[in-house]
C-alpha cells in the first residue's frame, strides 16, 4: 500500500506502516475538504460572472430566491461557464426579483 512513497518509507516496515496511516487519515479528511472545495469554486465562478452582468454574488442569489428560481451553484457555475447569455437571462430575472421583492 505504500509504493510510491518516497525513501525508506515503502519499504521500511515501521516506517511504511506509519506513513500507510497518515496518508489514509489525511485522504478520509480530504474527501470531505473536496466537498467545500467544490463549493468555493462553483461560488467564485458565480461572482465573477454576475459582476460581469453588473450585480453582486449576493444580489444574484437573493434576486433569484425572491424570483423563486431554484438552481443550485454547481449548475450555475456551469450555465456561467458555458452559456453566458442563459446566465445573463438568469441575471435579468434576479434583477426583476429584487425590484418585485422591494416595491
Amino acid at each position: 500500500m505504500t509504493k510510491g512513497h518516497r525513501g525508506g518509507r515503502h519499504n521500511l516496515y515501521k516506517r511504511a506502516k506509519e506513513s500507510f496511516l497518515s496518508a489514509f487519515s489525511h485522504a478520509y479528511r480530504h474527501r470531505r475538504e473536496r466537498k467545500g472545495d467544490m463549493r468555493r469554486l462553483w461560488i467564485t465562478r458565480i461572482n465573477a460572472a454576475a459582476r460581469e452582468c453588473g450585480m453582486s454574488y449576493s444580489e444574484f442569489i437573493s434576486g433569484l430566491s425572491k424570483a423563486s428560481v431554484s438552481v443550485d451553484r454547481k449548475i450555475l457555475a456551469d450555465i456561467a461557464v458555458r452559456d453566458s447569455g442563459t446566465f445573463a437571462n438568469l441575471v435579468n430575472i434576479a434583477k426583476e426579483g429584487t425590484t418585485v421583492a422591494s416595491a
